[in-house]
């Protein structure tokens, strides 16, 4: 008796080969390319939440010290600074309610008991997270 489950051994052509192939190609170029975005995002999110973290804990420092009347950025960063990691870089800032204009002004304008704060942190040069924060004279 003769066997015909095997009858047709012609194999693949050329054709069918090359659009195997090409569909490997397509699902790998795709797969690729997704896993490069998402190294990406993770690297980007990951330098956001350290630029996060650090304004907000050079921020809750400046504000766990007492008020510094006529403060320039200096005096509060001298009294509690958060250190950075290289590439970062943190920068404060701080303006005073001036009561005849309803605005804040710049430091050594008259200090009307009422600070806002700026921080702002850097990576590579890039500003990357600020965050600000009244900062009020309670005595």
């Amino acid at each position: 008796m003769k066997s015909t489950v095997f009858a047709d051994e012609r194999g693949a052509g050329l054709v069918e080969v090359l659009v195997a192939v090409a569909i490997m190609a397509i699902v790998l170029t795709v797969f690729l390319s997704a896993l490069s975005t998402g190294s990406l995002g993770v690297s980007v999110v990951h330098e956001r939440v350290t630029a996060e973290n650090l304004a907000r804990s050079q921020l809750e420092c400046m504000k766990d010290h007492p008020y510094v009347t006529g403060a320039s950025p200096i005096s509060y960063t001298t009294m509690c600074t958060v250190t950075a990691p290289s590439a970062y870089d943190i920068g404060v800032g701080i303006s005073y309610w001036h009561s005849p204009t309803n605005k804040f002004t710049s430091a050594g304008a008259h200090d009307s008991g009422m600070q806002w704060i700026t921080v702002t942190v850097s990576y590579d040069g890039k500003s990357t997270f600020t965050i600000e924060e009244y900062k009020v004279d309670r005595e």
